[in-house]
């Protein structure tokens, strides 16, 4: 079933044909190790929860990380006596591991997680999943930093948590405003694309899941929560964090190298505009000249000091020279990622070629100016130079935007903005990563 078949407004659970009135609209993950103190009073107060409040078919699944207490015992009586309750043992720890099997398992259109103390208000869950039943987004968190949400809990732990979260907005660009928070949903088709991009099984799992979610230009819906901490919990918070910063790090180096398939994860876009710029994704031709012309003004002031530096020890000619090939590679490159929204290392060398052609027409007008300078002055002076060569590189640079939107970056928008969902697969994801 694919998410965006369901509409806004799904008819009630005795409205639904008989075929799918069983099946789950909504397959809602306990992961838990060792938790056999709070595992039954967790999941009974959950499913009474969803029964009174959610419209739809739902289960819920306990996964068992390898329990070695009574947790195993418990979940199997749970599943034995509740119709819409499951469990999952799996042999080995992880947070990560365990929403990865059950999720890439699942056969529901929308898929959440909680932890099973019950931290978040349940009031939150309906909010949480409405908009991606809808189709509207793809992703769903609850946020204790969000304005609205209340939250208790001791300053450590504020401390750790905003911190961390500003780690991620300062090294990783993330705009989600809580990774952490273990209340989170997704719709079934993106986590079958999406999980298998997600290396860490432990506690990073959340985080590296939302950064490549909307590094991919997928909708992330955040919801304020009423979130109350348990003194109880055993998460070792040297140990997590220590892990979180190693995360952290392997997922920046990924980015930056362009190791990721991120283009097959883009959103389909319909004629709204505003789902583009909710996307992050590059729009039509506004939107590149904006990204063109914030580029192409450092550029020019990159262009600017390297001539001034080129210029102490050689001529003008020679540090024209110099200094629009090396802004050049780094314009080309600027706008190849920020611009036309191209990502990966493919065709990168073409691109740059074509674009040391572009520089070849640029270093014409403004070697040429040069040139005609020097035989209407003779020793122009070096403010009279740059001046020449501000304005020989304005004209340089409306034809070099009209040269990479059509010759350089041809088909960026188009491939971007109208990527089919089919390309939603698992098949496409591991053909993308084996680089077919």
């Amino acid at each position: 079933m694919r998410t965006d078949s369901l509409p806004g407004a799904l008819p009630a659970r005795e409205h639904l044909p008989a075929g799918l009135r069983d099946t789950p609209v909504l397959d809602v993950v306990i992961p838990v190790h060792n938790e056999e103190k709070d595992l039954r009073r967790c999941v009974l107060r959950l499913r009474e929860h969803l029964v009174r409040t959610f419209p739809y078919p739902f289960r819920v699944t306990i996964a068992d990380n390898a329990s070695t207490d009574a947790t195993p015992r418990i979940a199997a009586e749970l599943s034995a006596e509740v119709r819409q309750v499951r469990h999952v043992r799996l042999e080995r720890k992880g947070r990560g591991r365990a929403l990865r099997a059950v999720w890439s398992a699942s056969d529901a259109p929308v898929l959440a997680y909680m932890d099973v103390d019950l931290s978040t208000d349940l009031n939150a869950l309906l909010p949480l999943v409405a908009p991606l039943i809808s189709g509207h987004s793809d992703l769903a968190i609850g946020s204790r930093l969000a304005g609205g949400s209340r939250v208790v809990r001791g300053p450590k732990r504020e401390f750790i948590s905003r911190a961390y979260n500003l780690i991620l907005r300062g090294s990783l660009h993330a705009r989600f405003s809580d990774a952490q928070c273990g209340f989170k949903a997704i719709r079934g088709e993106v986590a079958r694309v999406l999980l298998p991009l997600v290396e860490d099984t432990g506690w990073f799992f959340d985080t590296e899941l939302l950064v490549l979610a909307e590094r991919a230009g997928l909708r992330i819906h955040e919801v304020p929560v009423d979130w109350v901490d348990d003194p109880r919990s055993t998460v070792r918070l040297v140990r997590t964090a220590v892990d979180d910063l190693k995360g952290v790090w392997r997922v920046g180096r990924a980015l930056a190298v362009g190791a990721l398939p991120l283009d097959r994860l883009a959103r389909p876009f319909g004629d709204d505009p505003r789902d583009r710029r909710l996307s992050g994704v590059p729009g039509g031709l506004a939107r590149q000249l904006v990204g063109f012309c914030v580029v192409g003004a450092l550029s020019t002031l990159f262009y600017l000091l390297l001539y001034s530096g080129f210029r102490t020890f050689t001529g003008a000619q020679a540090a024209n020279a110099l200094a629009l090939l090396v802004s050049a590679v780094a314009n080309t490159a600027a706008n190849r990622r920020l611009t036309f929204g191209v990502r990966g290392r493919a065709r990168a060398v073409r691109h740059q070629a074509q674009g040391l052609v572009v520089l070849g027409i640029g270093l014409a007008l403004t070697s040429g100016s040069l040139a005609a300078l020097g035989a209407a002055t003779g020793d122009p002076a070096h403010s009279t130079e740059l001046a020449v060569l501000i304005a020989a590189n304005l004209a340089a640079t409306v034809l070099r935007f009209l040269l990479l939107r059509a010759w350089v970056f041809p088909a960026s928008y188009d491939t971007h903005t109208a990527a089919p969902r089919d390309d939603m697969n698992p098949a496409s994801a591991d053909e993308s990563r084996n680089g077919r």
